[in-house]
């Protein structure tokens, strides 16, 4: 078993694909977080918005944005990192 996840943080390479479920934080997630993830290339960003039941998307980091962003409520994606892996955007946002 690896423990060097005990003495720090992953790093921003270490991060293939990260998700935040949001509720009473969503603005920081959606505004401040997307630019920080953004800024260190973390090549997908998802935020499940626990009070609509969406998927939000980020994907495709550039200059400290990404340049692709979706919001979905219904049916399958595929995170970049894993592409065979599907993802029932139902299950995800808790239908």
């Amino acid at each position: 078993m690896r423990r060097e996840y005990l003495k720090h943080h992953p790093y921003s390479e270490n991060i293939f694909w990260l998700i935040e479920y949001s509720d009473s934080s969503l603005d920081k997630d959606l505004e401040t977080k997307t630019k920080i993830y953004a800024e260190v290339n973390i090549l997908e960003y998802w935020v499940v918005n626990l009070k609509r039941k969406q998927l939000v998307v980020f994907q495709d980091p550039q200059d400290g944005e990404y340049r692709s962003k979706s919001t979905l409520t219904v049916g399958i994606i595929y995170p970049v990192a894993f592409p065979n892996v599907a993802v029932s955007v139902d299950a995800i946002v808790g239908r």
